[in-house]
């Protein structure tokens, strides 16, 4: 057997029609090209020539590697609520039909249909922001890194930017909040140490601040206070710290303004849920801070985004700095920001958002659902477990929930089986036991949920 008998790849292209219908040729013809090349290393190294139809086989499993898709839905069986790995927050139906409907044709993203005149993609969701928090004005951009800064980029280059040691966290990727700050062209000033900070801390930075000669006007604020909450761990044990509004008040004496990085940011106070009390955004507000910056992705429940609001003055300095147009946020993000915002502002957003009906389902509905899986495939036994909040918000804080627990051989080769499914099913482990929490199913994925499911169990 030689090289002479392999195929070529234009009779070969003359078998596969149905490919190069669902492909096309250009991309077939690749595939089979480098399978041949593959084929002929291995008859030189003493292999046989494989049939056209193995080749076929061979030139459609790189054609399936290449086309399918990397980003695909998953359903969260693992109990934690914004999975950061898994998307974060699911948006509401009426979120997902308003991008669909601004992303199917044109849309007024800078066009007024008043004066039939150029408009600007900086209008929507402003409005919806200032009823819900009263604000002056408000920006949406790409998420709440780009939301830091923009508004540090706009407000503290080349002025003092004072924060407290115990706030110079690190979020995801690897970005830091003081590297954020330098890149702003900021001039970092950091205070306290990293359990404690005082109020005196505040006042010596800022006294220090008002002796240092400045290029700006007189009665420009000659400073900038940070307060970075830590949304996404804790410091606990011998701690101590000025509230905002006690960090506000001193700031606006020193002529200073105060900028506020919520994080993750909620409307809603989480206590009623058996949670730990997060700061709301209308808390930050009415403690005085000047600019609130906070995620649309995490606890606000819409799509990633992240969102600048305060003072009118500050956010039109904010709106016309050059860097806004990088991190400006399109208009699918646009429309489902907008539609989030409008379930807070109708007061059904427990009923509409998907993270507030999951926080706010009981632990009874939760073990009869699990108790609903376990008749439906016949193993496995329902044990009390816990549900975590996730995704940089409410650290440590855990909710009750039941669980489908199973006993399988070697449970991480059964996860491995489960994310091999089409929609890929994601889950945990604990004591060696396969864990499913009802928490993070949506109701319109459970059937798809069980019958996959079952069928992987009923197969052995």
């Amino acid at each position: 057997m030689t090289l002479r008998n392999i195929p070529s790849v234009e009779s070969l292209l003359q078998a596969a029609e149905e490919p190069i219908r669902a492909c096309g040729r250009p991309l077939v013809t690749q595939a089979l090209r480098e399978s041949l090349e593959e084929i002929r290393a291995d008859v030189r190294a003493g292999g046989a020539v494989p049939s056209n139809q193995q080749i076929l086989s061979l030139a459609l499993s790189r054609l399936a590697g290449w086309t399918r898709p990397s980003l695909e839905p998953v359903i969260n069986a693992t109990g934690v609520i914004i999975h950061t790995n898994l998307g974060r927050a699911p948006l509401s139906n009426a979120a997902i039909a308003a991008m669909t409907a601004v992303s199917a044709g044109y849309s007024t993203l800078e066009f007024d249909l008043q004066t039939g005149k150029r408009g600007s993609r900086l209008v929507h969701a402003e409005s919806l922001l200032q009823q819900l928090t009263g604000a002056e004005a408000a920006v949406v951009v790409n998420n709440n890194a780009a939301a830091v800064l923009l508004a540090l980029s706009a407000l503290a280059k080349g002025k003092r930017a004072i924060i407290a040691r115990s706030q110079m966290v690190e979020i995801g990727g690897s970005f830091r909040v003081p590297d954020v700050m330098k890149q702003s062209g900021a001039k970092l000033v950091e205070i306290g140490s990293t359990n404690k900070v005082h109020l005196s801390d505040y006042e010596e930075a800022l006294s220090a601040s008002v002796s240092i000669r400045e290029s700006v006007k007189e009665s420009a604020f000659r400073a900038v206070v940070i307060r970075a909450h830590r949304s996404n761990f804790r410091i606990v044990g011998f701690t101590e710290e000025p509230s905002l509004k006690e960090i506000c008040g001193l700031a606006h004496a020193h002529n200073a303004i105060v900028i506020d990085d919520l994080g993750s940011g909620t409307f809603f106070n989480v206590e009623k849920y058996g949670l730990a009390h997060e700061p709301t955004i209308q808390e930050s507000l009415d403690a005085g801070a000047d600019v609130v910056t906070f995620s649309g992705d995490k606890l606000l429940g819409g799509p990633q985004a992240g969102i600048i609001i305060g003072r009118k003055d500050l956010l039109d300095k904010i709106k016309k700095h050059p860097l806004a147009r990088a991190v400006r946020a399109d208009k699918t993000c646009l429309a489902g920001i907008s539609a989030t915002l409008l379930h807070y502002l109708k007061d059904e957003a427990e009923a509409e958002i998907p993270i507030w009906r999951m926080i706010s389902q009981t632990p009874e509905s939760l073990k009869a659902r699990a108790e609903h899986w376990q008749r439906e495939t016949g193993q496995g036994e329902v044990v009390p477990a816990e549900s975590t909040v996730g995704g940089g918000s409410l650290p440590g804080e855990n909710l009750p929930t039941c669980v489908l627990s199973l006993d399988v051989p070697k449970p991480n080769q059964f996860l491995k089986k489960l994310r091999g499914q089409s929609p890929a099913i994601i889950a945990r482990t604990e004591d060696d036991r396969v864990l499913f929490d009802p928490r993070t199913v949506l109701p319109e994925e459970e059937g798809i949920f069980l019958a996959t499911l079952k069928g992987l169990l009923d197969s052995g």
